[in-house]
């Protein structure tokens, strides 16, 4: 009864063939299956609701294998969100997910202050509500069907998520202030805490060790609800932490998130005797690391720059097309795809079209796949969401003429080597909304300390992620390329400048035909020139920022 779409039966099926096989139970690897698919809901288990130890399949858990297998190695590989989550852990005094270690590196460091923020954060969601009340239901029913009328128990709790989904309105993120405007949201937030059933597990709790479990997961969700409704209404903890809601179709999460990640990861350092050693392409912006530096605590830390091996000059061209216009202005997405479709058509595919949201991704997508289908020129469209980004990464590789497009998840960490990449487009400047709430409550914080947000945080970050974007180009010595960027800002605004800086030192222009010619030419007939990022004569309205010519 929990789903009613044939596909997503048939997904939790596929799960379950899957994980009878798999070494590492690692969802990206399961084949044919999205790592959003709803089925992973019923096949995984999460922080509140995992048994541990209790467990009757506790000796075949994928986790409690990982971590038996660390505890006896010499080199403990992970990615940044099981450290912050182990963090996390440590922090709370609960428990520790990774053995000691002697010294720990961090690759793709730039990563690390963002994922920190996600886990060093708390909150609770209509989704681990629900589970909570279906948990409920099951245990009462099978270690105390007698003694409470679980059913209702239950249906109660679903019925308030119901109306708290409905009170916080549309999709969308909300900061404290969205959030105290609405009454609603409040009254939803209250009913939710009067209708966990505290009462009724205090008096079951000895029936049964699911019940007993329930217990301590009601006063969790409890408490988490009181803090987030008391940081919203009564403005506590101000300081400190960000109060702030987020709404999608399916559900909400209220969140509480740290202002700053400093002071955690600085005393986490601090207290083990283990190196840090943290390394990235983008931990620099304009060859200054103080942005990563202070964003990650590391007041004290040793920086070493390293220059590329690879000649940008000779292998890879920066083309800003003049047509593309103002990116907030209407019509935007169109003159993205009418300026890149040429080169992608003459480039025979091989390129990545990396957006700055999810809307740009189906735009771009509906709008390119117009004009293959026109063509009639045998490229492939692979867009993110259509399968798991392995499994799009891998039909990239092997498809002879492929063009993918995507978001977020493939600005970095794609390696794909030689011809079959030689065009990446980027829609825009990949500025955080100034909207969100947490960048929102971040640039506040510095205005009130007197600093300048936009030259310490904004700027800095955009010019951080561009560089990520711009990296998935060049990859080899013998790589070649056009990366294009469909934003006029990157010449016509003075911190342009400072964004170019930051980039690879690739030749630059402005105009189509040397582009279309870079894409169109054979490795031995690029040549290298000196940077100028306008190959035609600026109009009055198209002036380069100085020191950019």
């Amino acid at each position: 009864g929990r789903f009613e779409r044939r596909e997503d039966i048939a997904a939790l099926r596929r799960i379950e063939r899957f994980a009878a096989i798999s070494a590492t139970g690692d969802r990206s690897e399961a084949p044919g299956i999205a790592e959003d698919a709803p089925a992973w809901a019923l096949a995984t288990s999460t922080r509140e609701n995992c048994l541990g130890q209790d467990c009757d399949d506790y000796g075949n858990c994928f986790v409690f294998r990982a971590r038996q297998a660390a505890q006896t190695a010499d080199v403990v590989v992970v990615n940044h969100h099981l450290f912050c989550a182990d963090l996390s852990l440590r922090d709370e005094g609960i428990a520790e997910l990774l053995p000691s270690a002697n010294a720990i590196v961090f690759d793709e460091a730039h990563q690390l202050p963002q994922v920190a923020t996600q886990f060093l954060g708390r909150g609770v969601s209509t989704r681990q509500l629900v589970d909570f009340a279906r948990d409920l239901h099951r245990a009462g029913r099978d270690e105390a069907l007698d003694a409470a009328d679980w059913t209702a128990l239950s249906a109660r709790i679903e019925q308030a998520v119901r109306e708290l989904r409905l009170a916080a309105g549309r999709p969308g993120r909300r900061d404290a202030n969205q959030a105290r405007a609405n009454d609603a949201l409040r009254a939803a937030v209250e009913n939710v805490r009067s209708a966990l059933p505290h009462e009724a597990l205090m008096r079951f709790a000895e029936r049964g060790r699911e019940l007993g479990r329930l217990l301590v997961r009601v006063d969790e969700l409890a408490e988490r609800l009181r803090e987030w409704s008391d940081g919203v209404w009564q403005r506590a903890g101000e300081g400190e932490s960000i109060h702030w809601a987020e709404v999608h179709a399916g559900g909400v999460a209220l969140q509480i998130t740290p202002l700053s990640v400093a002071d955690t990861l600085r005393r986490h350092r601090e207290a083990s005797p283990c190196a840090w050693v943290l390394t990235s392409a983008t931990l620099s912006v304009a060859g200054n690391f103080d942005h990563f530096v202070e964003a990650a605590g590391l007041d004290d830390a040793r920086t070493l720059r390293c220059d590329s091996p690879f000649d940008y000059a000779r292998q890879a061209l920066l083309y800003v097309p003049r047509d593309c216009g103002d990116p907030a202005a209407a019509g935007f997405a169109e003159r993205v795809a009418r300026a890149a479709w040429p080169l992608i058509a003459a480039n025979g595919g091989r390129a990545f079209v990396l957006c700055t949201s999810l809307r740009m991704v189906e735009q771009q997508a509906a709008l390119l796949a117009e004009r293959i289908a026109a063509a009639d020129c045998g490229i492939e469209l692979l867009v993110q969401g259509s399968a798991s980004r392995s499994a799009l990464i891998e039909r990239f590789r092997s498809s002879p003429r492929p063009l993918l497009v995507g978001s977020a998840s493939f600005w970095e960490g794609v390696d794909v080597v030689g011809d079959r990449l030689s065009l990446v487009v980027i829609d825009k400047l990949p500025f955080a909304a100034p909207d969100d709430p947490i960048l929102a409550a971040r640039i506040d914080a510095a205005r009130r300390a007197g600093r300048d947000p936009f030259r310490e945080m904004q700027l800095p970050a955009a010019a951080m992620a561009l560089k990520q974007g711009a990296g998935r180009l060049i990859r080899s010595e013998t790589d070649r390329g056009v990366l294009m960027i469909c934003d006029e800002r990157l010449a016509t605004r003075p911190y342009g400048r400072k964004l170019v800086a930051s980039l690879p030192a690739f030749r630059r222009t402005r105009d189509a035909d040397e582009a279309l010619a870079f894409c169109e030419s054979s490795p031995g007939e690029a040549r290298a020139s000196e940077p100028s990022l306008s190959a035609t004569p600026a109009t009055s309205d198209d002036r380069l920022p100085a020191g950019l010519s």
